[in-house]
């Protein structure tokens, strides 16, 4: 007999044998009360088309939906070991949730990594290691070039971009909070300035991506009125335009219409209660000069801040066409944002995910190496993004050649993210990536935003320390040659030889003009 049928037989078995007992004493009756709900269960199971196996195996059937939906959580907890997690192992998670709450974060008895294993780096130290005091200064940059008129005074280590309704009010108002305690930036994200964003006055950057949300027209057009009020705002810093992001490049935004609560909707002046997707393309500019002469009109909108786009590198053809493009029209953006493939916190189509995008480090190189190559590197700020967590990460960025970084996953884990990976759900049991008030309350503001000034305390005082080891005087000194990667046990290279240096200049001779037009 297969399960389905020994499951009827003995529910009808069973309701015999209980009205039979009834007639001895009616107290039998109560057995009802535990053989119901499960032949109720079982029969639910036996009559629903959805699923095979409760279909086949009534009941018992439910178990292997209910182990598989707790699967995250015991792999997380009972069967990974602290350096195989995916997406954020438990060591950098650890060490993340250790600064945020100003617990100590020093390893005991060595490292837990396996330092012969191919992809183990490590950075070269100096015997006449630099005073961590004199490198201080180190901790920010100055971003804005020869046409910008409020350049603006960077920390090293920013949040990167989230925007509210993928992130709740109380995960913003911290982030926020923690960025003027902390004295850093947070990136809005493309769902625009929201009232979350501004409230608690930390600085900001701006991000216009391609739906125009909070500056668009009601046919979803970029609309320079509306920009130009909320650009010169005072806690508005930086403007970046999205061009691209890692965790789904070429795809555009999705805010799920469970997310789209009528206050959000104002906010990015859409329709309350759909599904909002971004267009995968501006229409603003259709080119790279296009995109150019949208930089300068930002801008001049705002008054003169910083203006950069944001781009994970696909066709290179294209980022050379932009550098180009720099040339002849004399317009410069005062920053590039690169943002690596591997990711971030939207959610994405699994394909998009895993098999689009340029991962950062290879992305960051080709990037810089083409800013030097056209002579631009000097007048722009390159901002690295993609699984930045500790001090080591922040430094071999900027040995490839960033000056900043920005991070987003860290900053949710400080603001108290345990990586449930239920973000595009709205059920985050932290309250940090959902719109359920229920949820969301239990997101302390005052404490998580301490917490996120204490992450960017404590990973800023990692990097500098980095760069004392180091021996270089600043952080300009930190080049591709002081940091090395195994690549087979016996076998160990630097990055300036994985990645090799574009000479200052070299594009821009002729005899470099034609390899150009086989960049892919």
């Amino acid at each position: 007999m297969s399960v389905r049928q020994i499951f009827i037989t003995s529910s009808i078995v069973l309701v015999l044998a209980i009205l039979l007992l009834s007639l001895i004493s009616p107290y039998f009756l109560l057995l009802f009360i535990i053989i119901a709900p499960l032949i109720a269960v079982g029969v639910r199971d036996i009559t629903q088309k959805r699923q095979t196996i409760r279909r086949n195996f009534p009941i018992i059937g439910n178990f292997r939906y209910m182990l598989e939906k707790v699967r995250p959580e015991i792999m997380q907890y009972f069967v990974e070991t602290d350096t195989e997690g995916k997406p954020i192992n438990r060591l950098f998670r650890s060490v993340i949730y250790q600064r945020a709450k100003k617990e100590t974060s020093t390893s005991p008895f060595g490292t837990q990594w396996d330092v012969y294993r191919s992809g183990y780096e490590w950075i070269d130290h100096s015997i006449y290691a630099a005073n961590p005091h004199d490198l201080e200064q180190e901790q920010r940059v100055l971003v804005g070039g020869a046409d910008c008129l409020q350049p603006y005074s960077a920390s090293r280590l920013n949040i990167s971009a989230m925007s509210y309704g993928s992130l709740s009010k109380n995960a913003v108002l911290a982030m926020n909070a923690g960025a003027m305690l902390g004295n850093f930036a947070q990136n809005t994200g493309e769902g625009g300035l929201s009232p979350y964003h501004l409230q608690p006055g930390g600085d900001l950057i701006w991000q216009i991506g391609t739906g125009y949300f909070g500056c668009r027209t009601e046919n979803g057009e970029f609309d320079p009125e509306l920009f130009q009020k909320k650009a010169t705002l005072d806690n508005v810093k930086m403007i970046e335009i999205k061009l691209s992001q890692g965790a789904k490049p070429g795809h555009g935004g999705i805010l799920p219409a469970i997310k789209n609560t009528e206050e959000i909707a104002a906010i990015r002046h859409v329709k309350p209660h759909t599904t909002v997707n971004s267009p995968p393309a501006h229409t603003a500019f259709i080119d790279a000069e296009g995109l150019m002469h949208f930089i300068k009109k930002l801008r001049d909108l705002s008054g003169g801040k910083p203006v950069g786009f944001k781009v994970c590198i696909g066709k290179k053809s294209e980022f050379m066409d932009i550098c180009k493009a720099m040339i002849t029209t004399g317009i410069k953006p005062d920053f590039i944002a690169i943002d690596g493939g591997e990711g971030g916190t939207g959610a994405a189509p699994i394909e998009f995910a895993d098999s689009i995008g340029m991962p950062l480090r290879d992305g960051l190189s080709f990037a810089v190496d083409c800013l030097n190559g056209f002579d631009l590197k000097k007048d722009i700020k390159v901002i690295a993004a993609g699984k930045v967590f500790n001090g080591f990460h922040i430094a071999r960025l900027i040995a490839i050649g960033a000056d900043m970084v920005s991070v987003a996953r860290a900053m949710m884990l400080a603001t108290g993210c345990i990586q449930a990976l239920q973000c595009h759900l709205n059920t985050c049991p932290t309250g940090v990536a959902t719109q359920d008030e229920g949820l969301m309350k239990g997101l302390v503001v005052s404490d998580k935003a301490q917490r996120v000034a204490n992450y960017h305390e404590a990973t800023i005082k990692s990097f500098i320390e980095l760069l004392s080891a180091s021996g270089v005087v600043s952080a300009g000194d930190l080049k591709r040659a002081h940091i090395n990667r195994r690549i087979g046990a016996t076998k160990v290279l630097k990055y300036s030889d994985i990645y090799p240096e574009v000479e200052v200049g070299a594009y821009l001779k002729p005899e470099n003009e034609k390899s150009q037009k086989h960049v892919g």
